[in-house]
């Protein structure tokens, strides 16, 4: 994985007002947590930030003003719902050797047979690692593979040292061929429209009797 260094600054002044002056400067607000220790709000350089936050889990090494370096993973990122640009980072605190949960993303590679539809049912794996040796991502290979197949968590290779903690029986990846799709629906589509004549359950109603004269 990689490991990302940042300078960093204590923040003195709290919320919204200070984080927009912030903002305009070209810094991004942060906090720091973890280890029982209290919150450490801090500023960090926007540009470099932005860059270093597009690799998931990275490894930070906050050089903080005043302080001894410290180690983080991102917990939480917000982001203008707009513009994309990163508002506000929750960071964790971490130490060497330490064993943490985290996401990683599924990717696939290959192609599946021809006529077939890859489906991912999970973009992200949880796993429990080393917080300065976490994976970037786990593959999966999918060249070739036929309609009807499943690929579950448990049969997805990990790295050394790195445990899954999601359910192992749960689908990640899916083939599945676009002819039973389109039966299955066709087959519905009919039975919505039987079902349409009469309500479900309602008797039909019989002829009333002739008077005679």
């Amino acid at each position: 994985m990689s490991d990302v260094t940042l300078s960093a600054t204590r923040r003195t002044e709290f919320g919204k007002g200070p984080s927009r002056r912030l903002r305009r400067d070209h810094q991004i607000p942060a906090v720091l947590y973890g280890h029982g220790h209290d919150p450490v709000h801090l500023a960090l350089p926007g540009h470099d930030t932005s860059l270093a936050l597009k690799q998931p889990n990275v490894l930070l090494t906050l050089q903080i003003e005043g302080d001894s370096p410290q180690l983080a993973l991102p917990k939480a990122i917000q982001r203008d719902p707009l513009k994309g640009a990163i508002e506000h980072v929750d960071l964790i605190l971490v130490r060497r050797g330490e064993k943490v949960v985290v996401d990683i993303p599924v990717h696939t590679e290959g192609e599946a047979a021809a006529g077939a539809v890859l489906t991912i049912e999970q973009a992200t794996l949880s796993v429990r690692a080393d917080a300065t040796a976490l994976p970037p991502a786990v593959t999966v290979i999918v060249d070739g593979m036929p309609a009807g197949s499943t690929v579950t968590a448990g049969e997805i290779p990990l790295p050394d040292g790195v445990e899954l903690v999601t359910d192992p029986d749960s689908a990640v990846v899916v083939v599945s061929s676009p002819q039973v799709e389109a039966v299955e629906a066709e087959i519905a589509g009919e039975g919505e429209e039987a079902a349409g004549g009469a309500a479900p359950g309602a008797a039909a109603a019989e002829p009333a009797p002739s008077e005679q004269a």
